[in-house]
């Protein structure tokens, strides 16, 4: 039994114990408690109903389900919380614990960790930096916001098993512990609907290096203030020269003074921003691999689904899926990354973010424009009403992506791209951007039946 499983039982002994979403994260918290833990008594609650027995849970768990589903939480010592969960009262209401995965995993393993944030960007970093440690022979795992519940991975770990883990705004909004090394990539307006306010959104954010020693190192994007940061910092940019890590034209200046060229013309990666993503890997790196090793992983690296991702060739249109846009940056960075584009489709949950900058790049960059859903015709209906925008019979309105693309089929000149860059969130039309970029595909693929 390792440091980890010592821990779980003492963290919950004698305890009751809620765990709180019963979703992929929840019965990784179960099985860890079921077979570790020492609580006094176990219970699930979650608005959904849980099935008893296709999750094999045996008759002394107890289940509250429901809409009332979060009024029993003080009824026990420790509540473990799922990230997608929101609380109805603020800690200060709650007499019980309320922890996590996250932070249980990060009380254990910290000093063996490096968690990587931002509002975008962070899955490819996450899983470029575990794939540059793999290829290079290091032990190490991958787990967090990409998909893998920590607890999944935290059996068998050793002292020098290294942990890249990709951390959400809503996994980090109550951690008291920050991981030894730390990445804040950007920070866009996101998830608003939830924070309210973007210095809300920046303080659950903030908690991936506010619990820092002074030893520690905090990679962080050199836009962002960060004047209470306790450990080391090391600035990136791809925009101002002056930061510790600057990259331009290919070349990444790092924080030893010296440069690192990256193989543009042999990697998968589209894009100037993906150099960005490439100078914090490397510098995160450096010191752990060799730069031929680097440069061999960073070659075999593939990109992720839905990130800009190629999709098929279809009526002579190349078309791309960039499903996890949420924000106007991104969306422009698709524009700026994908060869030869004709066409862009925009829109999706309005989350009420301002679209001033993307209608902005859009009016000087002589694309097709098919806006979709709520916000893309708020989009739509800013363009309009805007007297510099050139040609505005180049912007379109389709009510879903289905219609979206069968437009982007008959408006995009062959030979040309079409990317779907939504700018906006997928839920409330779609599971998650996963769920919008496969329909994307289909829809695509139908194209050519």
């Amino acid at each position: 039994m390792n440091k980890f499983c010592d821990y779980i039982k003492e963290y919950t002994k004698g305890k009751k114990v809620c765990i709180l979403g019963f979703g992929r994260e929840g019965r990784s918290t179960y099985k860890i408690l079921e077979k570790y833990g020492a609580q006094a008594s176990l219970a699930i609650a979650d608005l959904n109903p849980v099935d008893a027995a296709a999750n094999g849970l045996p008759e002394n768990v107890e289940l509250i389900c429901g809409e009332d589903y979060q009024k029993c939480l003080d009824r026990f010592d420790m509540v473990f919380k799922s990230p997608g969960i929101v609380l109805e009262k603020s800690l200060s209401e709650l007499k019980c614990l309320i922890t996590c995965e996250t932070q249980v995993f990060f009380e254990v393993f910290r000093e063996q960790i490096i968690g990587i944030t931002g509002t975008k960007g962070k899955s490819t970093v996450t899983s470029l930096i575990y794939h540059v440690l793999k290829e290079s022979g290091i032990d190490c795992r991958i787990a967090g916001n990409i998909g893998i519940p920590v607890f999944d991975i935290a059996e068998g770990m050793n002292e020098d098993t290294v942990v890249v883990c990709e951390l959400s705004c809503h996994q980090l909004e109550y951690m008291t512990v920050s991981p030894r090394c730390a990445v804040f990539l950007n920070l866009y307006e996101e998830h608003l609907d939830h924070y309210g306010t973007m210095e809300n959104y920046y303080n659950a954010k903030k908690n991936i290096y506010l619990h820092q020693d002074v030893c520690d190192v905090l990679w962080c994007n050199k836009a962002i203030r960060t004047d209470d940061i306790p450990s080391i910092a090391v600035t990136v940019s791809n925009t101002d020269s002056s930061a510790d890590v600057y990259v331009a034209d290919g070349i990444v200046y790092d924080s030893d003074d010296e440069e690192y060229e990256i193989p543009v013309d042999s990697i998968k990666l589209l894009g100037t921003h993906n150099h960005y993503n490439i100078a914090i890997a490397w510098d995160v790196c450096k010191d752990r691999v060799e730069e031929e090793d680097f440069t061999k992983a960073l070659c075999s690296f593939d990109s992720l689904a839905h990130r800009l991702e190629y999709v098929d060739t279809v009526k002579g249109i190349r078309w791309y899926d960039d499903s996890i846009s949420t924000a106007c940056a991104t969306a422009i960075s698709a524009l700026q990354s994908v060869p030869e584009v004709g066409t862009i489709l925009i829109g999706g949950m309005d989350r009420g973010i301002d679209y001033t900058s993307l209608v902005d790049f859009l009016a000087d960059f002589g694309v097709q424009v098919i806006c979709m859903e709520a916000s893309g015709r708020r989009v739509f209906d800013m363009i309009q009403a805007r007297e510099d925008f050139s040609d505005k019979s180049r912007v379109h309105y389709a009510d879903h992506l289905d219609g979206a693309v069968k437009l982007a089929a008959e408006i995009t000149p062959e030979g040309m791209s079409c990317v779907m860059s939504p700018a906006a969130a997928s839920y409330g039309i779609f599971k998650n951007f996963e769920e919008r970029g496969d329909a994307f595909k289909k829809l695509v693929s139908e194209l050519g039946k």
